[in-house]
């Protein structure tokens, strides 16, 4: 099977909800992105292929096809289309396995994958099912589905219940995801801190850093949180936060490196995506993992960085206990929590920051996973080139 490269990838910074990037349209956030993408590598835009990007609620200035509203935003040629891909949470990861797919199978050379998505303008998940209220979905979008009644009953259906359900499940209680939480942010504070992140960064609006990372925390101040759901384990500060943000990364195939002197970052070792509860919702990355990794033919001790989204600190508590991953190589550099969670971009940016921290550390192998919408999760094996 033919090969698929990545030659380069970039980043907005996070913005905060309401920070810097609020006002910036999605479209012009995507198309800044998109824009360094091109710079950075020095390709010719008329020779990419498709560019395919990842967005959740395509509604509002999200709607009508972001990708390729990104594109011709960036004032990039018309000629090259654009698709708009969700997969929840894990939308632009899996941006990204199209892409490699479409360059494995030998049916286009260069593809740019991606994601953009402006919470601070379009309100979390939720918009695009007409509900007001995203805590309490009895039966979800699906409620008039007599299928999904069938199966499913009218259960709740939301993130919080799910992260809620993994934390009695694995039995981690409200002070080590707390822990883990501020651990996070020690973590990115520091990669801001020492410059590790700046490379990756192609700053916009006037913002050039990460806005998430919360310098004041403490324990003590998470501890007086109160829960989300009365007796609940959950509080905001073991959440990723709301936010703003895009990235972009260039995929390439043996053919288009040679035929326009690219050099190859890394090259696309697996690609996979299991499902499991869509109730629970949030813990399908460990079998994903355990799935790629025997599919791969690798244990986990073989990979020397790993990015899981921090979308809740249970799912990767649970994670790193199922799966006997060394935490230290988990997120070292901060993760959802921190650095903020821009839903549909946030694949796209996980990859980017694995890439160059592979790079920083130089460690051959690199995963990546993520949880997502409907008991799914993706899984990118990197290998350092």
């Amino acid at each position: 099977m033919a090969e698929a490269y990545i030659v380069e990838a970039v980043r907005t910074p996070v913005g905060r909800r309401g920070g810097g990037l609020a006002g910036v349209h999605p479209a012009d956030l995507g198309a800044h992105a998109l824009s360094a993408l091109v710079a950075r590598s020095g390709i010719d835009p008329a020779a990419v292929d498709d560019v395919i990007l990842g967005c959740v609620d395509t509604v509002g200035p999200q709607a009508g096809d972001i990708a390729r509203t990104c594109w011709l935003a960036a004032g990039l040629p018309e000629e090259v289309p654009g698709v708009t891909v969700d997969r929840q949470c894990g939308s632009s990861q899996q941006a990204v396995h199209f892409a490699a797919q479409a360059v494995m199978s030998g049916t286009a050379d260069l593809v740019v994958a991606g994601g953009v998505q402006n919470m601070s303008q379009v309100p979390i998940a939720y918009a695009s099912y007409g509900a007001a209220e995203p805590l309490g979905l009895v039966g979800g979008p699906f409620a008039g589905s007599a299928g999904w009644r069938a199966r499913y009953g009218d259960q709740e259906v939301s993130q919080f219940r799910g992260a809620e359900m993994i934390a009695e499940k694995w039995g981690i209680g409200r002070a080590a995801m707390e822990a883990y939480a501020y651990e996070s942010h020690l973590r990115a504070i520091a990669a801001q801190d020492e410059g590790r992140l700046d490379r990756e960064i192609e700053p916009v609006a006037g913002v050039r850093a990460d806005e998430g990372p919360r310098r004041g925390t403490s324990l003590e101040k998470m501890a007086a949180l109160p829960p989300l759901e009365e007796g609940g384990r959950l509080t905001a500060a073991v959440a990723s936060q709301i936010s703003d943000g895009a990235a972009a990364l260039l995929v390439a195939s043996e053919r288009a490196v040679r035929a326009h002197g690219l050099r190859p970052r890394a090259r696309i070792h697996h690609l996979s995506a299991r499902g499991e509860d869509p109730i629970r919702m949030l813990s399908a990355p460990i079998p994903a993992t355990a799935h790629a990794l025997r599919k791969a033919g690798m244990s986990i001790g073989e990979i020397g960085v790993v990015e899981v989204n921090e979308a809740f600190a249970p799912v990767v508590l649970a994670w790193i206990e199922e799966t006997g991953a060394d935490p230290a190589r988990v997120n070292p550099n901060g993760g959802a929590i921190a650095l903020g969670h821009p839903l549909g971009a946030t694949g796209a940016r996980l990859m980017t920051t694995l890439l160059h921290e592979m790079e920083r550390a130089g460690s051959r192998y690199g995963l990546q996973t993520m949880c997502e919408g409907g008991g799914q999760a993706n899984v990118t094996i990197l290998e350092l080139l």
